[in-house]
């Protein structure tokens, strides 16, 4: 068995490759356009899997783009998406000074949780074990749910 994809419901294209490319550091993949399914189907991948991600040989974020106007509520109905970056208050500030609000911050050195524009629910990982425990996060309070 091997992991694929996560799918997520998009309401806004534009919006949502800007959050998860120009500040999550995603980049696309491939993508589908389906005419007679009316739906968008847009791959990404994060930087370190993407070279196998264009080969299929590494997992993708799955963004589904109905075109016709549908409500989606929700976005915890299914967990999260979790990845694992190289520096967590390094990802965290870059988010924050692109106006996203870091939900959960990430006070251990280890893991915080943002949502995308959809409301998904979004945990980031330390690589290689936590960081020393600093500020601004350590002090930084919750905002909202994640």
């Amino acid at each position: 068995m091997r992991y694929l994809h996560t799918m997520v419901r998009v309401k806004d294209v534009d919006a949502s490759l800007k959050f998860y490319c120009e500040h999550f550091g995603m980049s696309e993949v491939r993508r589908i356009e389906n005419e007679k399914g009316r739906f968008t189907l847009i791959f990404l991948a994060a930087s370190d899997d993407l070279e196998k991600a264009k080969q299929d040989m590494a997992p993708c974020l799955e963004l589904t783009y109905n075109w016709d106007a549908e409500e989606y509520t929700g976005g915890r109905n299914f967990g999260h998406l979790a990845y694992e970056v190289d520096d967590i208050y390094a990802t965290c500030q870059k988010l924050m000074d692109n106006g996203i609000t870091i939900n959960r911050p990430p006070r251990d050195g280890h893991m915080a949780f943002v949502r995308s524009p959809d409301g998904i629910s979004i945990e980031i990982l330390q690589k290689n074990g936590a960081l020393e425990p600093a500020e601004p996060w350590v002090s930084m309070p919750n905002t909202g749910s994640w």
